[in-house]
């Protein structure tokens, strides 16, 4: 590997590491759990077989956070932000460096 990867390498890493859940409000790793029997083991909603992937479409098609709730009374304001936060850290590849 040539110093300039490794120089890449580190940059990215450096960057990847300063958007951590902590920073962005939510720490999602206490509400998003992974199980592999729980709904083909996608990302769900402490434990429950609401996935992130719900939160996310229903926010998509225009759905507020309190409809969310009202609909989902299970459902807190934290576990919708959770969602959110799980996503974009997913997208950034974050949640590699945690398991």
């Amino acid at each position: 590997m040539g110093v300039r990867t490794q120089s890449r390498l580190v940059q990215s890493w450096i960057l990847a590491s300063q958007v951590t859940p902590l920073s962005l409000s939510v720490d999602y790793r206490k509400i998003i759990t992974i199980e592999p029997g729980k709904r083909g083991g996608k990302p769900c909603i402490r434990g429950m077989r609401i996935t992130v992937g719900d939160v996310l479409g229903w926010l998509a098609t225009g759905m507020t956070r309190e409809e969310i709730r009202c609909d989902f009374p299970e459902i807190t304001d934290e576990d919708i932000s959770a969602a959110l936060v799980f996503a974009a850290d997913f997208t950034s590849g974050g949640w590699r460096r945690l398991a």
